[in-house]
């Protein structure tokens, strides 16, 4: 379901273009993550499952530069969009996630039918990563470039390019290991989105019918001028099983597992 790496390249590139900003700025809604709460904003609602991903950032002191920028273009558009349309996510939560597994209701359902779901699961991604490892992989360093901020219909984000095609492939076959996994797919995971590798800084909350969205768009492009003149890289070191409760927190026990690249 992967793109090539070529395709990927020309898909991506597209989304940091200020027309793309232009168009997809028409679109955007309020995230469901986040609900008003009286007096105190948005605040996130349960919204539990699992994903694998890169260490957050409070865990990851390798790429500390990468994502101390995005925490200052984090800061940017709390100060230049209208209040309250931008929630921000914690900066200490920053990821990269590598595989979507299951989310929402889909694993509400799948824990009240199946009381082992949660150790099952951990034991294929387990299975997953021992494969991966058995794929003949080098041990070239997987860097990926920060490209631009990138407008989702509830969330901007920041997208990533490949450093090269070995990075591109490696996760890819990371992705394969997962989502070809026939025991993974018997619990009911499947691979739902094209990978489009990108950073979550926040989601979209009090949108206004008076909306200026060429302003928005201007700002969006504006924020990526910074980027470059001094591009910045995330070192792409370790994979992992995480769970969450909501669109906050990314959290994993000892005996969970762990690939290192």
């Amino acid at each position: 379901m992967d793109e090539t790496y070529q395709t990927y390249l020309n898909r991506v590139a597209r989304l940091t273009l200020p027309a793309t900003y232009e168009s997809k700025v028409q679109h955007i809604q309020d995230s469901p993550k986040f609900q008003p709460q009286p007096g105190n904003g948005r605040q996130a609602v349960p919204f539990p499952g699992y994903t694998v991903i890169t260490p957050p950032w409070e865990e990851d002191s390798e790429n500390s530069t990468f994502y101390s920028s995005l925490k200052d273009c984090q800061q940017q558009l709390l100060q230049r969009l209208d209040d309250g349309m931008f929630v921000p996510v914690p900066p200490d939560s920053f990821h990269l996630t590598l595989a979507d597994l299951i989310w929402d209701s889909a694993y509400r359902d799948a824990t009240s039918q199946n009381p082992e779901f949660d150790v099952q699961l951990r034991d294929r991604i387990s299975q997953s990563f021992e494969q991966y490892k058995k794929s003949g992989t080098n041990d070239q360093p997987i860097r990926w470039q920060l490209l631009g901020l990138m407008v989702m219909p509830r969330a901007l984000g920041v997208c990533l390019l490949p450093k090269d095609e070995n990075a591109y492939e490696r996760i890819l076959q990371l992705r394969r290991s997962i989502y070809q996994n026939p025991s993974l797919i018997a619990l009911g995971i499947e691979q739902q989105y094209h990978f489009t590798a990108h950073i979550t800084l926040g989601y979209f909350g009090d949108i206004s019918p008076q909306l200026d969205r060429d302003r928005v768009s201007l700002i969006l492009s504006e924020l990526n001028h910074p980027w470059l003149d001094s591009p910045q890289e995330l070192l792409v070191h370790r994979a992992e099983l995480r769970k969450f409760d909501d669109m906050t927190r990314y959290y994993q026990e000892p005996d969970w597992p762990v690939l290192e690249f």
